[in-house]
């Protein structure tokens, strides 16, 4: 399914900052990603994507503009227009931050499924040259990985090839690379099997052990804020709060 020219106007419209007359343009930093960064709504609730939480780790200079989607793989995004859409509005010095894998994984789904040594870096570049071809900076972050233990409690990686063919690729490409499929694997290692629950959407009704609530979405999008000021994507004065408590009452979602 592609995007309609209303889609396409509305996506540019939102991703124009809301600020008064100045000199200094705001960057945006637009996320291209599936369900675990996306924006939830309230019939979701509380069901909570960590690009939700990344603007309160960010000054007022960095906007960010979340354009992951649910379901979606580094495929079925492109296939959709939906990174056709971020070209049309991104702009010199602004930021495409792609995170792919969860759903590039499905194998028996032919509309998202990609190799991870082939297809999915060959669609991974087309986000790095679409960006770089528009004078932005590609990023790309390694998917942050599921909740998952082993009969020992140790944490365990649930993403196969993918982590590596991003890494790799980001290597070849010269691509800043976050890696929060590594530290999120170590954060879920150190909480252990029972506090990890509490990071996730586990409802009285729901055991998810793939998306996150507050304190979830919270912590992973402090990960992500950590690697954008350690590969220098951003500067120190651009990263706030790293290390102070971020209230979970200041995630809302809006009505469906």
């Amino acid at each position: 399914m592609s995007l309609t020219r209303r889609q396409v106007t509305s996506a540019a419209l939102a991703a124009v900052p809301l600020v008064g007359r100045t000199s200094k343009r705001v960057r945006t930093l637009y996320i291209a990603g599936d369900s675990t960064a996306a924006q939830k709504y309230a019939d979701a609730a509380p069901e909570t994507g960590w690009g939700m939480a990344l603007p309160f780790f960010l000054r007022k200079g960095v906007g960010v503009s979340n354009q992951a989607v649910n379901g979606r793989s580094s495929k079925s995004f492109v296939d959709e227009g939906r990174l056709d859409a971020i070209l049309a509005t991104i702009r010199p010095h602004d930021l495409l931050l792609v995170q792919f894998a969860h759903n590039d994984e499905k194998s028996a789904d032919p509309t998202r499924y990609t190799e991870p040594w082939s297809t999915y870096q060959e669609y991974l570049r087309m986000y790095v040259d679409g960006a770089r071809a528009r004078g932005a900076r590609p990023v790309l972050a390694t998917p942050v990985e599921r909740r998952k233990f082993d009969a020992d409690g140790n944490a365990v990686p649930t993403h196969g090839d993918y982590p590596a063919a991003m890494r790799a690729l980001a290597e070849q490409e010269h691509v800043a690379l976050l890696d929060i499929e590594a530290l999120s694997l170590a954060l879920w290692q150190s909480l252990g099997v029972e506090a990890t629950k509490t990071y996730f959407n586990w409802t009285d009704t729901e055991q998810d052990n793939t998306h996150f609530n507050p304190p979830g979405a919270i912590a992973v999008a402090r990960l992500v804020a950590q690697e954008l000021l350690r590969t220098r994507v951003l500067a120190r004065h651009d990263v706030i709060r790293l290390h102070e408590d971020i209230p979970t009452s200041w995630i809302t979602w809006p009505p469906a």
